[in-house]
């Protein structure tokens, strides 16, 4: 089952089972991929979002709420920053598992020999091989100074 498909019916169960901070969530996310449909049709793009756009959306939906959780407990509103935090679980649920240290590790090594990459310059290509393999199963804001560090 495609993630669109798994979002609407966790939506219809939410509704069923009349659970209000589930459904604003789940909402929230269906508003997300139907304004970036909307902004693909304005440049000619018919299908709408794929798969990995969709894990994007879902990634910074999370990144989003975690700064906002920081924020909210910075300023000692611990009550805003649990609700992020139930948002972010919410948003969770539709990610797939995150990769481990060791796995990152040899998607770095695999990324590096298939686009021969020997000097940061090539750091651009395995990005890219990393990005369109590994959409939402990654950290890209961590693994950039791992291969950097590697490349260098």
């Amino acid at each position: 089952m495609d993630l669109r498909t798994r979002i609407s019916t966790a939506l219809t169960a939410a509704m069923k089972a009349r659970d209000a901070e589930r459904l604003g969530t789940l909402r929230l996310i269906n508003a997300a991929i139907k304004d970036k449909d909307i902004a693909l049709r304005g440049e000619g793009v018919e299908e709408g979002v794929g798969e990995a756009e969709v894990l994007a959306i879902l990634g910074r939906m999370i990144k989003q709420r975690q700064e906002s959780a920081r924020a909210y407990e910075e300023g000692g509103r611990l009550d805003l920053a649990e609700a992020e935090r139930a948002e972010i679980a919410v948003v969770e649920e539709f990610l797939p598992r995150q990769l481990t240290e060791a796995e990152v590790a040899k998607a770095l090594d695999a990324a590096i020999a298939s686009t021969g990459a020997a000097s940061i310059r090539d750091m651009g290509r395995v990005m890219g091989v990393l990005k369109a393999e590994y959409a939402g199963r990654m950290d890209f804001g961590a693994v950039g100074p791992m291969v950097r560090a590697r490349l260098a």
